[in-house]
């Protein structure tokens, strides 16, 4: 079952997806996934290269990110070079879509390109808290 988040026009997050999910993502429109997920988190859970076979069978980009706890400099960084090169809209997920958020969130606190409060605006409009991960 999807639960595609909408965070801006050019992203949004979800928690895991598994590769029926991505038919249903390019049939939404969306054109790039970022996995932010690592593999073997949990028993079960589909692999990187399962989504990223999913997403070349449907047309779609593929980037795999994956964050342990808070992403680091060089995640964020990734995570905007990513975002801001790839075809969109960006679909990214992880376990429950927080790590995702918190990571572009950052990207975009670091290019200047949102605002502190305008993005926990965005975040608690996705269903999620960035306050503390935004520095307040």
């Amino acid at each position: 079952m999807t639960d595609f988040r909408h965070v801006t026009d050019d992203i949004s997050v979800s928690p895991q997806i598994g590769p029926d999910d991505v038919a249903q993502a390019a049939a939404q429109g969306f054109r790039t996934i970022i996995n932010n997920r690592p593999d073997g988190e949990v028993p079960g859970q589909p692999t990187g290269h399962e989504i990223e076979q999913a997403a070349r069978e449907a047309g779609l980009a593929y980037f795999h990110i994956p964050v342990r706890g808070g992403p680091t400099p060089e995640q964020v960084a990734t995570t905007a070079r990513v975002v801001s090169e790839a075809d969109k809209p960006v679909l990214a997920f992880c376990r429950s879509g927080t790590r995702s958020i918190i990571t572009w969130a950052l990207a975009e606190a670091r290019a200047g390109g949102r605002d502190r409060q305008a993005l926990v605006a965005l975040g608690r409009q996705a269903g999620y808290d960035l306050s503390a991960a935004l520095g307040g």
